[in-house]
């Protein structure tokens, strides 16, 4: 992915990785419960954050997966300049990979990104079964649930990257702007989203240049979060985690960095 700059200067320039962090768990019994869980029995032997499998399947890259920070981001930036270029690869379907995968999986990013139907991360990254580990919320919106999702990727599966992918255009963000400048009230649980985006909004510009400034703003604030929590500070402080902040934009089909 690019920096933020460098997007500035053409989304052609090749991505700049980041470096980043593993945690101290507590509760192992919290942990075993909710291993079980979220596994099923058929990955019961597996274990989860056991090593890659040593020989590759069938039909798929034959690369060493990504184990580390900046690994990770150059695969995800790789797949981000396939995608841009409309030569995509679509890896990691075939049949053997996918016997495989019904036992066992090894994603090596966490993607939170928004709802809309327009910034799928498998596509955006080029990227196939078993890869990323997805959490999708209008604005990229945090709740309980979705910091159990990435904490569990991050503790469980040992998942080096985190990335918070906001994009270009965002309707959760223009909702959160429009609600504070109309006093009114969204309708249900509508109303939650755009109070938890309300506080990235800048005031510093106006118009359409509000509603972009505040989607990087949005999530700049969401990794923030994210980096505050304990356990995943401690992998960020000891660089087997890295937690970064992106956007995707939908008239070039880039991602880059946000800084």
């Amino acid at each position: 992915m690019n920096t933020d700059s460098a997007a500035r200067r053409g989304a052609g320039r090749e991505p700049h990785p980041l470096a980043g962090a593993r945690p101290t768990t507590g509760g192992t019994v919290r942990r075993t419960l909710l291993r079980t869980a979220l596994t099923g029995a058929a990955a019961l032997g597996a274990g989860l954050g056991a090593a890659r499998p040593a020989a590759a399947t069938p039909g798929r890259d034959t690369h060493p997966r990504p184990g580390t920070p900046g690994e990770a981001l150059k695969e995800l930036a790789a797949g981000n300049c396939r995608w841009r270029a409309f030569r995509e690869r679509h890896p990691h379907e075939d049949p053997a990979l996918r016997r495989t995968l019904a036992t066992s999986q090894h994603p090596f990013a966490v993607v939170l990104g928004c709802i809309d139907s327009r910034v799928p991360p498998e596509l955006v990254f080029d990227q196939g079964l078993g890869d990323l580990m997805t959490v999708r919320t209008a604005g990229e919106v945090l709740d309980e649930a979705v910091l159990g999702s990435v904490a569990y990727g991050v503790l469980e599966l040992g998942i080096p990257l985190v990335v918070v992918l906001g994009h270009q255009s965002c309707g959760a963000v223009r909702a959160a702007v429009a609600a504070e400048q109309s006093g009114e009230r969204l309708p249900a649980h509508m109303q939650y989203l755009v109070d938890e985006i309300g506080p990235a909004i800048d005031h510093s510009e106006e118009g359409d240049a509000r509603i972009d400034a505040t989607v990087s703003a949005n999530v700049r604030l969401v990794r923030s979060r994210l980096a505050a929590e304990p356990e995943l500070a401690a992998r960020v402080g000891t660089g087997k985690l890295a937690i970064v902040g992106a956007r995707y934009e939908l008239t070039t089909q880039a991602v880059h960095r946000l800084t």
